[in-house]
């Protein structure tokens, strides 16, 4: 397994941004979508992120997993609330989700390296 998921998360970034300008006016309003549903309310933005993460687990999306461990990082969450955000995952999707699981380990061990937060 040599997937980096920080240079990967860049490739995606520059891919979307791609895609949006093929497809601008649907980007715009996934971004909006994004960005409404994300922010804070009720729940906190890191614990939307966590959730998020543990969805893109369960339906085994790489670039999902590589987004939410970066954002998650980004929002304030640590290592035992992503750690656990992956067991509760594992629970919901089963053995699919643990190799998925494993994956979104990878990613936070590659951002952690290289000083995401």
């Amino acid at each position: 397994m040599d997937k980096q998921y920080p240079a990967y998360y860049k490739q995606l970034t520059g891919l979307m941004g791609s895609l949006g300008k093929e497809i601008p006016n649907t980007m715009a309003g996934f971004g909006e979508l994004h960005k409404q549903s994300m922010m804070d309310g009720v729940l906190s933005a890191k614990v939307k992120e966590l959730i998020a993460l543990a969805i893109a687990i369960t339906v085994r999306c790489d670039g999902c997993i590589a987004y939410h461990v970066h954002d998650a990082l980004h929002a304030g969450a640590t290592r035992p609330e992503i750690v656990e955000s992956i067991g509760v995952a594992v629970m919901m999707g089963g053995g699919p989700s643990t190799i998925y699981g494993s994956e979104a380990l990878l990613a936070l061990d590659q951002f952690e390296k290289e000083g995401f937060r």
